[in-house]
């Protein structure tokens, strides 16, 4: 088999650590964080290792220019402007906000890294923002520039092999450390992340589980999502693999009040988790994910694994807008 190639973007590998207090809080698990969010700074998180395969294949292409997507505070999109500026390209980011928004977070950095942005309502991004990326598209390259369009999330058929060397790297740093993970966990909201894990861990029939814990919609969505984007990987590498959709493992009961909004519970576990560990997760994804995880472990639903891996996709930038909302 043979894998797309990538350009070499992120700093990797990102370590592994145990995280002492909180393992020793829930007893029975030694809970472990790879440390995603120490890929880069401006393109710090898991969407770097996507953008190593997807921004490849646009160069490739001959493209100039990046389309992408995501919400106002996005991650993506911030890494997808980082690495279009790192690399010479422009970039235009199409950011959901139904409000004028401040100047702050990822959307700063969004501008301060020379992005166009084109804001959209809610209603818009959720029924017509791949039509608006296209069309965005056509006028750009009637203007002459040669555009190459990143899903959001870059969760697509080719982005889906960053995760997939991400696991090939995390089974080197098993055997250095002399460990084996009886599972993974990672946030879910775009599905990519997870479908690169989930497609080697298959394989190479690691035999782990890969668990996600869903920040928005639902698992039936997600399952479904994951399994179109496994679809598209195996055209890249001519090669289909057989799994069951239940084989797709995904919590539910932790999407809280919506994407990138947040209640008490998740906020405080945020504050408590970062003065007891040193490690800060972020509001939208990892926060809820690892509050989640924690919770399903205390109430006895996480059984018969001894070493469990939470990998830390990033987002710190997403806290500064919600910092009053602490109220520290």
């Amino acid at each position: 088999m043979r894998l797309p190639v990538c350009i070499s973007l992120a700093n990797l590998p990102t370590k592994i650590e145990r995280l002492e207090r909180i393992s020793k809080e829930l007893g029975g698990i030694n809970l472990y964080i790879k440390r995603d969010d120490q890929t880069g700074s401006e393109i710090a998180g898991n969407k770097v290792r996507k953008l190593e395969f997807t921004v490849k294949e646009a160069l490739d292409k001959g493209c100039d220019t990046l389309i992408t997507c995501g919400g106002i505070q996005s991650n993506h999109a911030r890494a997808t402007a980082a690495v279009a500026a790192r690399l010479g390209l422009k970039s235009f980011l199409v950011l959901r906000s139904d409000e004028t928004p401040v100047l702050e977070g990822n959307y700063f950095l969004d501008k301060l890294l020379g992005a166009e942005v084109k804001l959209i309502t809610s209603k818009d991004y959720a029924t017509a923002r791949n039509q608006i990326m296209k069309d965005l598209k056509e006028s750009l390259e009637k203007a002459g520039h040669s555009p190459y369009i990143i899903p959001e999330g870059a969760s697509n058929g080719i982005g889906n092999f960053g995760y997939f060397k991400a696991m090939e790297e995390i089974k080197r740093q098993e055997e250095e450390m002399g460990i084996s993970f009886d599972g993974i966990v990672v946030s879910v909201g775009s599905g990519g992340t997870y479908g690169g894990l989930f497609l080697a861990n298959k394989l190479y029939g690691y035999g782990k589980r890969i668990i996600g814990v869903n920040i928005c919609d639902d698992a039936d969505y997600f399952k479904d999502k994951i399994s179109s984007i496994l679809e598209e990987s195996f055209q890249y590498i001519e090669e289909t693999i057989d799994y069951r959709r239940d084989e797709i493992e995904i919590i539910e009961g932790y999407v809280g009040r919506g994407y990138a909004l947040n209640n008490k519970k998740e906020l405080d576990f945020i504050y408590k988790f970062s003065a007891m560990e040193g490690v800060i997760l972020d509001p939208v994804y990892t926060g809820k994910a690892m509050y989640g995880l924690t919770e399903e472990i205390k109430k006895g639903n996480i059984k018969g694994i001894k070493n469990l891996l939470f990998i830390h996709t990033g987002g710190v930038f997403g806290l500064f807008p919600k910092k009053d909302l602490f109220g520290l």
